[in-house]
């Protein structure tokens, strides 16, 4: 029997708790806008295109291509910024989220974009960093996760947390 499986993966993917809001933030605002939609998106975008834009997006992150229908094929970051957090934000409205909660998370988001830093990003900036510091990959691995945590418990975004220099 055919069935449909959703699941929600935005939740654990913080690392900063406002970080996990802005992801269900942006995750439930594009929900609600895309299921108000009067052709639902599954109509119009193919079973091979949806697998191509989440093996693209898994391989390459932010520096993604995805397909999107009316848009064909754009960097995940223009597309997040030009369609998606406006349907987010549309999407939050229609769920009664105040406008300023609304733009204290879905901002979260575009700084990510606009950035390029997400907790993947920041992690392997971080390790490249503290190598080119001279430290050992164990030794640098060991660094950023110290940082990490530090970052983690500072609830500040991802996106907004300092790198290593490299000369100190």
């Amino acid at each position: 029997m055919p069935h449909l499986r959703i699941e929600n993966r935005v939740l654990p993917a913080g690392p900063t708790i406002v970080d996990t809001v802005a992801n269900s933030a942006f995750y439930y605002g594009l929900v609600g806008a895309l299921a108000s939609d009067d052709r639902p998106l599954w109509s119009r975008l193919s079973f091979d295109a949806a697998h191509e834009n989440f093996t693209d997006g898994a391989k390459r992150g932010l520096r993604a291509r995805q397909y999107w229908p009316g848009r064909g094929e754009v960097p995940v970051d223009e597309l997040v910024l030009r369609h998606l957090l406006p349907l987010a934000h549309r999407g939050l409205e229609m769920w009664g989220v105040d406008a300023d909660l609304r733009d204290r998370y879905l901002d979260i988001i575009e700084g990510r974009c606009t950035s390029e830093t997400n907790g993947a990003t920041w992690q392997s900036d971080c390790v490249g960093a503290l190598e080119r510091r001279g430290l050992s990959r164990n030794d640098a691995l060991a660094g950023m996760l110290e940082r990490y945590v530090d970052g983690m418990h500072s609830n500040e975004p991802v996106h907004t947390w300092e790198l290593p220099s490299v000369t100190s």
